[in-house]
């Protein structure tokens, strides 16, 4: 069993799983980056300079006590956090479909097939013919 186990991991699609993984890892920290520090600020100044982030619905503010700790936190519904959710989505679904389009724009077009001829039977049976003549 073990052996079975260390064949299948030490195929080429499981290592290609994993490096397709990290790099993943890795270019989602960069859009994300790219959405949260360079887009939403600029989004946020053509919405008149707000930070969707602060915005929410209290239900009810939070409480503090005398020393100054939160003795009873607030609770809200931070709609302005969804709202940036919205965005981040929209625009590196944007930034992953222009990758895809240039990726598929160096991909060579697939060979044009050769034109279907005769099958082998059909000239087997057109040999036959003939010799029988």
């Amino acid at each position: 069993m073990l052996k079975e186990f260390r064949d299948f991991i030490m195929t080429g699609n499981v290592f290609d799983l994993a490096v397709a993984v990290i790099i993943a890892g890795a270019i989602g920290l960069v859009i994300n980056g790219f959405v949260s520090d360079i887009m939403m600020p600029i989004v946020g100044n053509f919405a008149g300079g707000m930070d969707f982030a602060d915005m929410k619905y209290v239900f009810s503010e939070a409480v503090v006590a005398a020393d100054g700790t939160v003795a009873k936190p607030e609770n809200a519904i931070r709609y302005g956090a969804w709202i940036n959710s919205i965005i981040n989505l929209i625009i590196v679904g944007f930034v992953l479909f222009m990758m895809v389009k240039s990726y598929n724009k160096t991909k060579t077009p697939p060979a044009p097939e050769a034109p279907a001829g005769p099958s082998q039977e059909d000239l087997l049976a057109e040999i036959r013919d003939l010799l029988k003549k």
